[in-house]
């Protein structure tokens, strides 16, 4: 059975299971079911329904539970008529509710498997990033980034291979899902036939092959003995120079999604700054400080997003849902009742949606700079804060991300693992350096190596010449500085001017 086909099957009959069940549960709460407004009940049919089978799923099973509540428990036995014009309105507003309900929960699913994904991502290229400037031998980078992008592209095998002036290609890395790498490593093999490799050192751009079934050449072979089914792949280049490839392969039937091409592409820059040892250390800085913009462009991209997309809905459904409840009669308490819950209901999702995108990218720092962005996340600490933070000018954008976020880890271990009663956050310019310092009475004895954020923010931090210490005696406290260049910083007022135009400008 084809994989789209069983999906819909299993939507379908946990979707009549669900609705079956539901139904049942409501004649035992009343014998004869004399309320319309138990039909909300079949919301639990819905979400369900929308997250793992979307929005028009969803919406089939919106109409499929009205039309059964109508039948068993409104009309007359078997019948789809409603009983009178308040159950046909309690009906409309389920309908409603339903489908307005099942798109947020399928929005709120995807938003959370993109940034998975994307912490995925970022994390995987950090880890390749950090072993590329300390300048690791590029065997352990190899092997590295091989594992990430067959991990990261859900394959089962991968390899990272290398091109010969004979017109042949050598396998340099391989890694297996399962650990049975049989993968050919350290062996020539001919470029004749179907292959990734022939086909990138032909065009030079990234290219899939969807079946190597009845393929020649020696790698299609290689490919039918291991049950590879499909494979995926982008070049490497060195110096403008095409170095290699990277392929990564699965044995299903299925392609590799459409995006794959460019995950692997964020990692071929990385392989090429490794095989290049001729470049000087501020250029592998500068791959780092790459991702590192990358990241933040993204997260500032997904913040924009949730504000003017989501966020502007759950506000017009909020105003939509006061006006239904504003034209529900008096009488109708029990409508008015579940219209309120739904209400309640969207005004927390619409808070909830702003915390979690303060936290991908706080939009006062944008908009106000480092200034106003610390002060907010001080009044929101876990911990009381005293601030000195005397800064009347606007730095560039790095710099600043990597300052609120040393903060905010700063802050959110002292809260949570240093029991601290109080911090002390200061920051000053001196001689074209930002000068941070966090610093709590808590517990102290904190290890940076075991801590992946504080990791992560020296690994940012050092990205951008800069450097950060952490110093936690047990007993003592524990304080963090941090020093960033920061160059020429602009005075404030010019910063907001911008801001200003870029929002006239529907940016």
């Amino acid at each position: 059975m084809r994989p789209r086909v069983r999906h819909w099957l299993s939507g379908w009959l946990v979707s009549l299971a669900l609705v079956g069940a539901i139904s049942a549960v409501i004649a035992l709460l009343t014998q004869p079911p004399r309320t319309s407004g138990l039909a909300v009940l079949y919301l639990l049919a819905v979400l369900p329904v929308a997250v793992y089978w979307g929005v028009v799923f969803a919406t089939l099973v919106a109409v499929l539970s009205a039309a059964a509540f109508d039948l068993l428990f409104i009309a007359a036995p078997f019948g789809f008529r409603p009983a009178d014009s308040h159950d046909l309105l309690d009906l409309a507003v389920f309908l409603l509710t339903a489908v307005v309900v099942s798109q947020l929960a399928a929005r709120s699913r995807q938003q959370a498997l993109a940034s998975a994904r994307l912490a995925k991502e970022q994390a995987a290229l950090r880890r390749v990033a950090t072993l590329v400037a300390q300048a690791v031998p590029p065997s352990e980078i190899f092997d590295t980034v091989t594992r990430e992008i067959g991990r990261l592209s859900g394959a089962d095998v991968a390899r990272l291979e290398r091109y010969e002036d004979d017109g042949t290609v050598t396998g340099v890395a391989a890694w297996s899902r399962d650990g049975d790498v049989r993968l050919a490593v350290g062996t020539r093999l001919a470029l004749t036939g179907m292959s990734i490799a022939a086909q990138v050192r032909q065009t030079g751009r990234s290219a899939r092959v969807d079946s190597f079934a009845d393929a020649p050449g020696p790698i299609a072979r290689e490919a039918r003995e291991l049950g590879i089914r499909a494979s995926v792949g982008g070049p490497i280049r060195v110096g403008g120079r095409l170095w290699g490839v990277i392929a990564a392969s699965s044995r299903r039937a299925a392609p590799f999604p459409a995006d794959t091409e460019s995950q692997i592409g964020e990692f071929t820059e990385l392989v090429a700054t490794a095989v290049s040892n001729a470049v000087g250390r501020g250029q592998l800085a500068a791959s780092r400080a790459r991702v590192v913009a990358s990241t933040d462009e993204t997260r500032r991209q997904i913040e924009r997003d949730l504000h003017d997309g989501i966020q502007q809905r759950l506000v017009t459904l909020a105003l939509d849902l006061q006006g239904i409840s504003e034209a529900v009669p008096a009488d109708r308490q029990d409508l008015l009742t579940q219209l309120s819950a739904v209400e309640d209901g969207v005004r927390v999702a619409i808070d909830e949606l702003r915390e979690i995108s303060r936290g991908i990218h706080p939009a006062v720092l944008s908009q106000g700079g480092l200034g106003p962005a610390l002060k907010s996340l001080a009044r929101r600490s876990g911990v009381p804060v005293q601030l000195d933070a005397r800064v009347l000018q606007r730095f560039p954008q790095a710099v600043e991300v990597a300052a609120y976020y040393a903060v905010a880890e700063a802050l959110t271990n002292a809260a949570k693992h240093a029991h601290a009663s109080v911090a002390h956050v200061e920051l000053e310019v001196r001689d074209g350096t930002l000068q941070l310092s966090v610093h709590d009475d808590g517990v102290g004895g904190a290890d940076q190596a075991r801590g992946s954020g504080i990791v992560g923010l020296t690994d940012r931090i050092e990205a951008l010449g800069g450097t950060m210490a952490l110093t936690s005696p047990p007993g003592g406290g524990t304080s963090i500085a941090v020093e960033l260049p920061v160059g020429s910083a602009a005075p404030l007022g010019d910063h907001l001017a911008q801001a200003g135009s870029h929002r006239d400008a529907g940016i």
